[in-house]
């Protein structure tokens, strides 16, 4: 049976058009197909499919050029000076043109290098400036150097300050305290952290010795050990020991001061952190008691305008103007007048013998809605005087990332906020005792009782946690900690910094002492009698120096512009260039890229055809084999059989050639889509 094509049906079938979209006149030239009427979204698609087959042929066609004939037309027609002269002088010019062109290059590539560089290294310039207008008063925190009251808190106590004592018997008297050793004391506290004497007179053979001997086992100490540790050899020190006493470490002093003053405050630390923080609120000194007299400018105030915090080094603490329920209180006006005028009583006769060795009030001045962390950045005003402190104010403002490791808030500081439930704003040392606490909790799975606990943890103590004396230590004094810390908290980007200046002087006169402790003793206590000392009464006078306030300011010592600026410069200056040399420098690269893909796909082709026309050993298929291929997905061509030891073809005789070439069959030749035409109407009979 003879097979009749029609082109059209044959063009959609090789590019996937459905047989029965035919064309409206019988010509693919026409682009409106139709189902039964003409649409014109398929002709739309046509369009641009016939602009996309464009594109497509003309980015396989390339530039056109040839890698010289892109270089000499570069050379011919960039507007930078020097490319031109290798191509229109002789050759000794052209020579020394291109040594001047590839030295002036080279020369603006390294100038642009280091103007790179050095914008990329992101430097800060600091600028100062002065401004004067009324300014919000700051925030002061007020505590006593006591943080409890011993009446309250002595039956907590009570083991440790007997045990403190025994201790400074021996250190002492060795020889009078030896009757008195085998008194009851309860060792109990001893045994986790003892303090111990240290021979190191012969540095090779050093001598432990614990200060109370074996005494508390039922053993006497020698006194061959009590003359060697009243030598000048014979040093303190502290031992901390873990895993049930088989490793342990020795934190010496220089001093038997430092010595029993840190071990009592490490034993106290254990003692309160067993105790509920509302109890221990209670034992501290409350405000009414402490603040005897209050004035801010001309208002009267007391112990209602403060807020109260309990902080664990000086138990309650109060803070003026914190700013957290109200709006923070401006200065009037700058003078002692105007300012805050304090007289407290710190009941300097109450204080824990061995746990408060200073006597006075820790302040401190900070911005609202911050944490005061008093015992850093605080200041003492001594009992019995009046302490003047004039202030000055200083604006931080930090640039930020890329410029200064700064946050605004501490959301991108990678450290949990312990200091969260007081709804303070960031500050570095918030986030650095949240950090340490954090390594706390981890390393020695409880939390100090010096910082914040998050939810579900515990203080330390020797009850539930006996070896956290020794992993607190080894954890205070690790550097890789420290490190660590600091390299994941970041300063805050925007700080206020007060800058004071303190005068003292006796508070009250002896001439007036009589009369002022009186009053005072009236107001507090309802009595006739003076309950009031010197040696615990403060006065405080906190104002404004002067509206004067400093803005130090970070600004970008290098910006965009700079550096732009900079690198037209140089290439003006070396090669009279501009912005345009540049994109027609651009734009050869992309030709140079352009020609050499164009090149490799071409060699990639070339290489596939060769490997298949070498795999192949039969004839080349005819066309009739060809058109039963497209029309007959089945048709499997004839091979001749042949042997393994014979050639490509039987007898090893190659196929003659046919003296004339194949028919012209147009109904079978693909043309382009806009010069296609077809030769019937109908579909192949």
């Amino acid at each position: 049976m003879l097979l009749h094509i029609n082109p059209a049906y044959l063009f959609k079938l090789l590019h996937g058009f459905p047989p029965w979209i035919m064309p409206t006149d019988g010509n693919l030239g026409d682009k409106n197909f139709q189902m039964g009427k003409p649409g014109h979204r398929e002709g739309a698609t046509m369009h641009v499919k016939k602009y996309l087959l464009k594109g497509l042929h003309r980015l396989q066609k390339g530039p056109g050029y040839t890698y010289k004939e892109l270089l000499v037309w570069y050379c011919d027609n960039t507007n930078t000076h020097g490319p031109k002269r290798i191509i229109c002088e002789g050759p000794k010019k052209k020579a020394m043109w291109f040594l001047l062109t590839l030295l002036f290059t080279a020369l603006v590539c390294w100038q642009w290098g280091i103007f790179i560089r050095t914008y990329l290294s992101w430097e800060v310039s600091v600028s100062l400036s002065v401004g004067f207008k009324t300014m919000d008063f700051p925030a002061v925190t007020i505590c006593n150097a006591s943080p409890f009251k011993y009446s309250k808190i002595k039956h907590l106590l009570k083991d440790l300050d007997e045990l403190m004592e025994a201790v400074l018997e021996r250190i002492l008297a060795p020889e009078l305290s030896h009757a008195n050793a085998t008194r009851n004391l309860n060792f109990s506290i001893w045994n986790h952290t003892p303090l111990v004497l240290i021979d190191e007179r012969n540095l090779h053979h050093p001598m432990v010795l614990d200060l109370f001997g074996d005494n508390h086992n039922g053993l006497t100490r020698s006194s061959a050990s009590e003359k060697i540790c009243n030598a000048h050899g014979c040093k303190m020190a502290m031992r901390l020991c873990s895993l049930n006493g088989t490793q342990c470490t020795f934190r010496n002093f220089t001093s038997a001061t430092q010595a029993v003053t840190e071990w009592y405050i490490l034993q106290a630390t254990n003692i309160f952190a067993q105790v509920p923080q509302q109890e221990l609120v209670e034992m501290s000194y409350p405000g009414e008691q402490m603040i005897l007299a209050c004035l801010f400018g001309a208002e009267p105030c007391n112990y209602r305008n403060f807020t109260s915090i309990f902080y664990p080094h000086y138990g309650n603490c109060y803070i003026f103007n914190w700013g957290m329920t109200e709006k923070a209180l401006p200065s009037a006006n700058p003078g002692t007048e105007f300012g805050l005028k304090l007289i407290l009583d710190i009941g300097q006769e109450d204080y824990v013998p061995f746990l408060a060795s200073t006597a006075g009030v820790r302040l401190m001045l900070h911005e609202q809605r911050s944490y005061p962390f008093i015992r850093d950045e605080g200041i003492y005003a001594m009992s019995g005087t009046e302490t003047s402190i004039g202030v000055l104010v200083d604006k931080l403002q930090r640039m930020g990332e890329p410029y200064s490791p700064c946050t605004v808030n501490g959301s991108e500081v990678p450290v949990q906020n312990f200091y969260s439930d007081y709804n303070t704003t960031y500050s570095i040392q918030a986030c650095l005792r949240s950090c340490f606490q954090d390594h706390m909790i981890r390393n020695c799975n409880c939390g100090h009782y010096l910082y914040p606990l998050p939810r579900g943890e515990k203080y330390c103590n020797n009850r539930d946690f006996p070896d956290w004396a020794h992993c607190y230590s080894d954890l205070q004094m690790s550097v890789a900690q420290r490190e660590t810390c600091i390299g994941m908290c970041k300063e805050s980007c925007n700080d206020t910094q007060y800058k004071m200046t303190i005068s003292m002087a006796d508070w009250p006169s002896e001439a007036s002492e009589d009369w002022i402790f009186h009053v005072l003793s009236q107001e507090r206590d309802q009595s006739t009698n003076i309950t009031l000392s010197r040696k615990g009464i403060v006065k405080l006078n906190i104002y404004f120096q002067e509206f004067n306030y400093r803005t130090i300011e970070e600004s970008a010592a290098n910006n965009i512009v700079w550096l732009l600026s900079n690198l037209g410069g140089q290439f003006g200056f070396w090669m009279g260039g501009s912005v345009l040399c540049l994109i027609e420098f651009g734009e050869i690269i992309i030709d140079f890229v352009w020609i050499t893909i164009i090149k490799l796909v071409a060699l990639a082709k070339s290489l596939r055809q060769r490997r298949a026309q070498a795999s192949y050993a039969g004839p080349p298929p005819t066309v009739a084999e060809l058109v039963e291929a497209h029309t007959n997905f089945g048709f499997q061509p004839d091979t001749a059989p042949r042997s393994p030891n014979t050639g490509p073809y039987p007898n090893e005789q190659a196929l003659p050639i046919p003296g004339t070439p194949p028919p012209n069959y147009d109904s079978l030749r693909l043309q382009p889509l806009d010069v296609i035409e077809s030769d019937s109407e109908g579909d192949a009979i």
